[in-house]
């Protein structure tokens, strides 16, 4: 049958629904014997995957698609509507491309041959309805620093729910029902507008352009901030306050210290073109569909978004809470992993217990040529005895150092005085730090993986306003007592680690951020490979 494949190219609409109603009418064979034909091959043909297999043998091998009747025709409609609208989804159409299917069906000649399109059909419904629902990659393929497991549906639950109510419900219902979704659905459409009509025009020459500025470079500058609708049309040649102001607007918008000047960062981004930038919101839609979470990301959540380098607190989809953040440092064996699971307790007072990595790779080196490095570290053997540094440690190596490596509460604690635990193989945690300077940098990428926060206090004073009256007075004491101290958080919160270079707010420009990692390079690389397509346009 697959050979008949590829002969109907352009259909749609109610021509579409025309040629489905035709195409598994004609030649339906009446007699038992054909019943019987069609049940075995549906059965032979369902072999070949268990879950579609165990969907037709709980049935008794009927028709979910190729039966006659309303019912089924609108589901081969709703297919056939939903598979054609996959580019505005950004995914792999040719997986489930729709004149493939009419194709398909129109070869129809026996009732062998409707038993083997009713289980294609199941198996292209089946791949569009992963794709869009959990994503089209498996994401530690695209990066091993991206930790999660899509929440894949089961499969035999996705077919069962096309038996009852609309098929077009049922399809529409697939995506992710998110605001984020819908409105980068609407910037890819934007974006590919605008880089099929030539982009955002030429390039500002590079340099470094400020307010006071003329000439080529500043019309230049001006042109494409327009061009970006940033700034209103003006005829002015100079640097003036409304270009200022629209510069700043536009660095807000991208991550940048928002001064006004176009030095050569702020021009480097604004040369991006179109096309990349649909390409960062095609890899946001696919990230966002690896959060599809049946049951959502929770009413109240953490989400730290590492591109943005800030922590935000989320009630009800309405960001209350919001800080700046230091993530890994962009050496590979440094960087942040992404992945999402669940803070349980802050600890008040923590005490730093020095990673092994840490241990042999940072602070051996220094213990061997003098054994006094580190004087604010305790060295401990493994019964929790304070180890002497008199006698070296010069014979010992990365892989026989015995000791474990630890910090006591104080003001110089590398955790500072709070830590926000969420219990994971990957030891990464949310901290205060005793380097608060590092917060005022545009690109804050220097921890060993774990996430600093800029306002550790207001952040724990904000979780546990849900568990106590006088959140600030709970945890000042608690603070003034010197003593290590968990506190459980009577309600447990997702805490989820994401990447997004394009992300969009409620209302505003759409928002983007450097790739620091290159993950997200990386996961366009896969999913073009995949052969998802952009529109034409470069600029």
């Amino acid at each position: 049958m697959m050979m008949r494949i590829g002969q109907a190219r352009g259909v749609s609409g109610m021509v579409a629904a025309a040629v489905l109603a035709l195409a598994l009418t004609v030649g339906a064979p009446p007699a038992s014997a054909g019943v019987t034909a069609f049940k075995q091959a549906v059965a032979e043909n369902a072999a070949r995957d268990d879950d579609i297999a165990a969907f037709y043998r709980a049935r008794n091998f009927e028709p979910l698609w190729t039966g006659e009747g309303a019912e089924y025709l609108l589901r081969r409609q709703a297919l056939i509507e939903a598979v054609q609208a996959a580019p505005s989804h950004g995914l792999p159409t040719g997986r489930y491309d729709a004149p493939q299917i009419l194709a398909l069906m129109r070869g129809v000649g026996n009732a062998r041959d409707m038993g083997e399109v009713e289980v294609e059909l199941s198996k292209i419904y089946l791949r569009f309805a992963r794709d869009i629902q959990t994503g089209v990659l498996k994401p530690s393929r695209a990066d091993d620093g991206i930790k999660r497991e899509p929440p894949y549906r089961d499969r035999t639950a996705l077919l069962a729910a096309l038996e009852t109510g609309d098929p077009r419900v049922t399809m529409r219902g697939l995506a992710p029902q998110t605001h984020e979704y819908a409105r980068l659905m609407k910037a890819k459409l934007q974006l590919e507008h605008i880089a099929a009509s030539g982009g955002w025009g030429q390039e500002v020459p590079g340099g470094a352009l400020k307010p006071g500025a003329s000439g080529k470079a500043v019309v230049a500058l001006r042109n494409r901030l327009i061009a970006m609708g940033y700034l209103h049309r003006s005829a002015a040649a100079g640097y003036d306050a409304a270009l200022q102001a629209a510069v700043q607007t536009f660095q807000e918008d991208h991550g940048m210290e928002a001064d006004g000047v176009a030095g050569p960062s702020t021009i480097k981004e604004i040369n991006v073109s179109a096309r990349e930038r649909l390409e960062s919101v095609v890899v946001a839609m696919e990230r966002e569909r690896w959060l599809n979470f049946p049951e959502g990301r929770g009413d109240r959540h953490v989400l730290v978004n590492l591109t943005d380098f800030k922590a935000r607190i989320i009630d009800h989809d309405k960001v209350t809470f919001e800080t700046r953040s230091v993530i890994g440092h962009q050496d590979l064996d440094r960087r942040t992993p992404e992945f999402s699971d669940v803070m349980e307790v802050m600890v008040i007072n923590p005490s730093w217990h020095v990673p092994r990595s840490i241990i042999v790779n940072e602070y051996l080196p220094l213990l061997r040529s003098n054994p006094g490095a580190a004087g604010h570290l305790r060295i401990t053997d493994s019964r929790g005895r304070v180890v002497s540094r008199s006698n070296g440690f010069s014979q010992y190596t990365a892989s026989n150092f015995p000791f474990a490596m630890s910090q006591p509460p104080g003001p110089r604690n590398a955790l500072g005085v709070v830590k926000f635990l969420f219990p994971n193989k990957y030891n990464i945690y949310l901290h205060d730090t005793p380097a608060k300077n590092l917060f005022s940098r545009e690109v804050r990428t220097y921890s060993h993986g774990c996430i600093r926060l800029g306002d550790p206090k207001d952040f724990a004073y904000a979780l546990l306003a849900k568990q106590t009256d006088d959140p600030v007075g709970f945890f000042q004491s608690r603070l003034r007592s010197g003593v290590e101290t968990p506190v459980p958080l009577e309600q447990p919160i997702p805490v989820h680690l994401i990447y997004r270079t394009a992300y969009t707010q409620a209302k505003g420009q759409i928002q983007y951020r450097r790739d620091v990692y290159g993950r997200d390079a990386k996961i366009w690389n896969a999913l073009s490979a995949a052969g998802v397509v952009l529109g034409r346009g470069d600029s």
